[in-house]
């Protein structure tokens, strides 16, 4: 399968600047392509993983990747898909990100040949190094010159936003476009890289780099996007109630990855598994087949969010993220650490208390059962406890008269108490 009919099964080839001339090329041998990531954070997320696997795609099949640091464009910011103007990063913001992303992106990419079967080591650049140096004056006559204003207000970023007369349009942002045209024709003479890829929505920035290098080189290159990452209903993906899905763990912990993917839409795993994962065809087609036919034990949600959180976190992580989900379906506290468990108290109601009450002879569980509000009395919890339904710490409770002390509580500050089989609350001592 070449790599067009991989991306072409996976879902990922929306458009292409000329597709059949591009297939004659990548038919006569390897190709140097690149993509760029601009520092708008300290960190990717889940929407970049989409171009970022792509390139790994390309390069597991003996192509060059280029991933490019935006340390220039992100201090202009890109109007594509923006309602309005962005905020300005400080030099210091853009620096900082930019030191976070690069080793992110190094997570993703062989940069070292020796470990890749076609010796085709993957390069990270930063658009900082070409484009500071050039005065404003060169910048107009050299990059300016060759795109039309015409040109530029027909992209689709730019008319959308010179149609909302309360947003509007800077120059500093209608200027973006040149900066990534500058980009590939730069890459083209330093590197002979002939193809950009992106999601659709750059598609704009990515024909100024092939116009402005056709007509500076004479040199044809191509640019090739994929689809925008969205749910059924239209929606972007990777966003949460709580916001961004972030490839940093400080930022969104393994567990919460983890969990982000296994409570996937059954209308969006199929995609998912073939955009986000290296899986093969066969796997992801049984995964589908399994989907179907027994939609309740989520089995391809679980394979996508095993995949994804061992891509993205290591298997440590994936084993303590499963260990941690566990705790919430009854499992087993025995190995937990304190940072699985408090990932999970992030999940679960948790409420204070005064911890003279575990002072000898005890506070009663039953007492306890009111406060964390899983009965509404101390009759009802009796009863609840009585029918076997009461547990502390995930350990059936048998006992009516149950005292609770310090030495029941979790790492020293935490009583974990469930109802039930998914009725769970947190008690914290204060």
């Amino acid at each position: 399968m070449t790599i067009l009919d991989e991306l072409r099964w996976r879902g990922l080839l929306a458009d292409c600047t000329d597709l059949p001339v591009l297939t004659a090329r990548l038919a006569a041998g390897p190709i140097t392509l690149y993509c760029g990531f601009d520092p708008t954070a300290d960190s990717l997320h889940v929407g970049n993983l989409v171009p970022l696997l792509a390139l790994r795609r390309f390069q597991d099949q003996g192509h060059h990747p280029i991933a490019l640091a935006g340390g220039a464009t992100g201090m202009v910011g890109d109007p594509s898909g923006k309602s309005a103007e962005r905020n300005l990063q400080t030099p210091a913001q853009v620096a900082h990100n930019i030191t976070a992303i690069k080793t992110q992106l190094a997570k993703f990419l062989e940069f070292d040949g020796a470990k890749t079967s076609a010796a085709n080591p993957a390069r990270l650049v930063n658009n900082y190094d070409w484009t500071a140096p050039l005065s404003i004056l060169d910048f107009l006559r050299d990059i300016g010159k060759h795109i039309s204003v015409n040109a530029m207000v027909a992209k689709d970023s730019v008319r959308s936003r010179m149609a909302d007369r309360d947003a509007g349009l800077s120059f500093t942002e209608f200027s973006y476009m040149l900066l990534q045209g500058l980009d590939f024709y730069h890459l083209r003479q330093a590197f002979n890289c002939e193809l950009q890829i992106g999601a659709t929505d750059q598609w704009g920035n990515i024909t100024v780099g092939t116009e402005l290098t056709r007509k500076k080189l004479g040199a044809t290159v191509w640019g090739l996007v994929f689809p925008l990452l969205t749910k059924a209903d239209g929606s972007k993906y990777g966003k949460t109630a709580t916001g961004t899905v972030w490839l940093d763990p400080q930022r969104t912990s393994p567990y919460r990855f983890y969990q982000f993917f296994v409570n996937a839409d059954d209308a969006d795993v199929g995609k998912l598994l073939r955009v986000l994962t290296f899986l093969p065809q066969d796997e992801i087609v049984a995964l589908e087949a399994g989907l179907k036919a027994n939609p309740g034990a989520r089995a391809a949600q679980k394979g996508l969010a095993r995949e994804l959180t061992k891509l993205v976190h290591g298997a440590d992580a994936l084993t303590a993220a499963i260990k941690a989900s566990e705790i919430l379906f009854g499992g087993p506290l025995d190995g937990v650490t304190e940072a699985i468990f408090n990932d999970v108290v992030g999940e679960i109601p948790t409420k204070d208390f005064e911890s003279a009450q575990l002072a000898a002879p005890g506070a009663s569980l039953l007492d306890l059962l009111v406060h964390a509000g899983l009965c509404p009395s101390r009759g009802q919890a009796r009863k609840d406890l009585e029918g076997g339904g009461i547990y502390l710490n995930n350990a059936r409770v048998a006992e009516a008269g149950r005292l609770v002390t310090a030495h029941d509580l979790l790492f020293g500050q935490y009583l974990l108490l469930r109802k039930g089989k998914r009725s769970y609350a947190v008690l914290k001592p204060r």
